[in-house]
């Protein structure tokens, strides 16, 4: 299975979906990652509260959700509910932590530890 993170650093878990700059994606076997690639996202290019307001909100989630079709899961810390609902119709589950860092989010999911923080989807 593969889990994707957003991030900007390949550490830590971004702290809002639209605005990070590339999925990390681990591959998991066993319980265990055994790989892990960055992917460029596609991110938004405007301010942190124009963002929400652009027409083309629902056609870029679902453009950002193409780049980690492969994937079963996304982390992230916050996102608004285009995109929420994007994953969702890509068949994404994604998952809103306050988790930090992308390995302590994807031991804590692996071990089935890990929360949906519903609070962290955005509504616009």
């Amino acid at each position: 299975m593969k889990i994707a993170a957003v991030t900007d650093d390949g550490v830590t878990i971004h702290a809002h979906f639209g605005q990070a700059l590339y999925f990390e994606v681990l591959t998991v076997e066993h319980e265990q990652v055994v790989a892990r690639e960055r992917r460029a996202k596609p991110s938004h290019q405007h301010g942190a509260h124009e963002e929400h307001h652009h027409s083309g909100m629902d056609t870029h989630a679902h453009g950002m959700a193409a780049v980690i079709a492969d994937c079963e899961v996304l982390l992230a810390r916050g996102m608004g509910q285009p995109a929420f609902q994007a994953l969702q119709s890509a068949g994404i589950q994604a998952i809103l932590t306050e988790k930090q860092t992308i390995d302590d989010a994807a031991q804590a999911y692996l071990k089935g530890e890990l929360s949906h923080r519903a609070e962290r989807v955005h509504h616009h």
